[in-house]
């Protein structure tokens, strides 16, 4: 192996003394050799393997020779869409075009093309024939199936059919493609490659002990059948009880295999071993880099998978609900490497992974058996098997505050808050607030509402009380002010103008002031996207109120940012319309004042203590203050 980039371009590949190489791996994503990026680990993982592998960033779509320039590799090609799906990279939740892209040089956006998964593969099969073409990363992992894409408006495919690749190695990845990348080296040919977990092909015929899911034409067609099928995908997510499951499209089957196997300790801690560059490719310096390596840059991963199982995540149909975790040994080293890169101050940003304090799986049970198929880990109340136990994290915290050169270790991936409250020793808790918090802690109660909480799979409001009440308590013994940043999401399915309205007085009587909301994103792989295309609740086939309307999703965002001067009108509209004029006064439960008419005559809405006069800066009296979604 060599420590350098891998090639990116024939040329490389001369000066390595290659006359020949195994997979050409095309990326939505520029090329950062970092194991934050998923094609840096899975390019890496196979370097370590003996192929040869050449890196194709962001090829142009409308360069006819893009891939003829790396002539024909001897294996197959390899397809990533990047970190995230490339339509949720391009717009807004609004449906409006992003005007950057971090994963592109520079932080622009036009680097890669919609749905790029689908026209990379079409390009690669022009270029390269009859090869086989294996397409990966979060964009094909979340549209396996048959699914409804928000930005048409209507059910497509799944992505194996429309990119006319050969097979999905879907999840994390490094498993399930080393194992097929294996057997094509083996000379066994991609279509007879049919038993890799982790892995879905297309077939003539269901095989005889799958689950058989209402065809793409039926999910079409009727929006049960759709439901259905996105129950059943749901819970058979899992590698040790999930089955394998057959949906139709035309006269073919989409075969999905169950879930790769969890990595082990030791298999993480060698995946996050392999010798990565650490940066993105020279090639991009000229262009100021990649914005999204700043992010990460000087970050930790520490474990994967969530058993917080949120209705509106897709961590459960991609990543999985099984924790798996690095050793001490493997992250120390890393932190020890980290310390010594260039633009290190002594901070390390962050040390956790999709929930920073989930260090372990929720039980010794889904090890052994998997996961619970109708029963979550955490909602409507903590399973009694869940085993709350921090001291693993606290001790790796301790050892990584302690490395020479190391002055700060922040926590910045979020904590699951109604898992830490049930935690008996508040050793943790402390020393959180004392050494691991940079003034702001990101949680996510996302709405207060039981009737919207239910159906996004999050405890109460009574949980996020109780944490909020004992975070304030403790940075008030060690002399700290600091704020807890609630994550806040509108407009999810269930949602109600009057649950937004009950959300917006929670609000507005705790004195919190959230500068940024999510308007809730119905994105591939979720069962809240599941909720928002059928109006109804997988789980139990019961109707569901969906707010679609794009004038009363940007009302329900309003409310929840009633003291800013241009929701005026928007606040106003929902309050009249949801019959709660009561709110429109001068009491302390009103959201706005009545509209008071200037000399000039202009209109005045401003109400005292606004948050728009701070800046951003902390409200006296309030407990939050800006936070923005990642």
């Amino acid at each position: 192996m060599n420590n350098s980039f891998l090639p990116v371009s024939a040329s490389d590949m001369k000066r390595l003394g290659w006359d020949y190489y195994d997979f050409l791996f095309i990326s939505g994503d520029a090329y950062v050799d970092h194991p934050s990026f998923g094609v840096a680990i899975l390019s890496r993982l196979l370097e370590y393997n003996g192929f040869r592998v050449c890196i194709c960033p962001q090829p142009d779509r409308n360069d006819k020779n893009a891939l003829l320039r790396y002539t024909k590799p001897r294996l197959g090609v390899l397809i990533s869409g990047g970190v995230i799906d490339s339509m949720v990279n391009h717009y807004t939740a609004a449906k409006k075009r992003r005007s950057g892209d971090v994963y592109s040089p520079g932080g622009k956006s036009g680097y890669r093309p919609d749905r790029c998964t689908i026209v990379y593969s079409n390009m690669a099969r022009a270029a390269f024939g009859d090869i086989p073409i294996i397409i990966g990363g979060t964009e094909a992992s979340l549209r396996r199936f048959a699914h409804y894409d928000y930005w048409q408006d209507k059910v497509r495919r799944s992505i194996l059919v429309d990119s006319g690749a050969d097979m999905i190695s879907f999840g994390m990845g490094e498993k399930s493609l080393i194992e097929v990348c294996e057997k094509l080296r083996d000379g066994i040919p991609i279509h007879r490659i049919t038993n890799v977990k982790g892995t879905c092909y297309l077939s003539d015929n269901a095989p005889s002990k799958a689950t058989v899911l209402p065809s793409y034409e039926e999910v079409c067609e009727s929006k049960e059948k759709y439901a259905e099928a996105a129950a059943v995908e749901y819970y058979e997510q899992d590698s040790k009880r999930g089955k394998t499951l057959a949906q139709k499209h035309g006269d073919k089957y989409v075969v999905q295999l169950p879930q790769a196997d969890p990595l082990t300790q030791k298999e993480m801690d060698h995946v996050y071993s392999l010798n990565y560059m650490r940066a993105w490719h020279p090639m991009y310096d000229k262009d100021g880099g990649i914005p999204a390596l700043e992010e990460v840059k000087f970050s930790i991963t520490s474990s994967r998978g969530c058993f917080g199982s949120c209705s509106f995540c897709a961590l459960t149909f991609h990543q999985g609900r099984v924790v798996q975790a690095r050793s001490h040994a493997s992250i120390l080293a890393e932190a020890e490497k980290l310390v010594w890169e260039d633009g290190f101050k002594g901070y390390i940003h962050d040390v956790g992974g999709p929930t920073a304090n989930f260090r372990k799986p929720a039980c010794q049970k889904q090890l052994k058996a998997g996961t619970c198929r109708d029963r979550q880990c955490l909602y409507p109340y903590v399973c009694p098997n869940v085993e709350v136990d921090h001291s693993d994290y606290l001790s790796l915290l301790r050892k990584l505050r302690a490395i020479p050169k190391v002055k700060k270790v922040f926590i910045r991936s979020g904590i699951r808050y109604d898992y830490l409250i049930h935690d008996k020793d508040d050793s943790f808790f402390r020393e959180l607030c004392e050494f691991h918090v940079s003034g702001q802690l990101k949680v996510a109660p996302e709405h207060i509402s039981d009737n919207v909480l239910k159906y996004m799979g999050k405890p109460g409001v009574k949980q996020y009380e109780k944490f909020s009440n004992k975070f304030y308590q403790i940075n008030k013994e060690i002399g700290k002010e600091q704020y807890l940043v609630p994550y806040l999401m509108s407009s999810h399915p269930g949602s109600t103008l009057r649950d937004a309205i009950e959300l917006a007085l929670y609000l507005r009587r705790n004195n919190i002031r959230p500068e940024q909301v999510q308007d809730f994103y119905p994105t591939p792989g979720t069962l809240s996207t599941a909720m928002f295309y059928t109006g109804l609740d997988p789980r139990t086939m019961k109707k569901v109120y969906v707010p679609r309307d794009m004038h009363e999703k940007a009302m329900q965002r309003a409310l929840l940012q009633s003291s800013r001067k241009e929701n005026y009108a928007l606040v106003k509209e929902a309050l009249t319309k949801a019959n709660r004029t009561d709110l429109i006064g001068f009491g302390s439960d009103c959201l706005i004042k009545p509209e008071r008419r200037n000399q000039n005559g202009s209109t005045d809405f401003r109400r005292k203590g606004t948050i728009s006069k701070n800046k951003g800066r902390p409200v006296k009296g309030s407990r939050s203050i800006k936070g923005k979604r990642n």
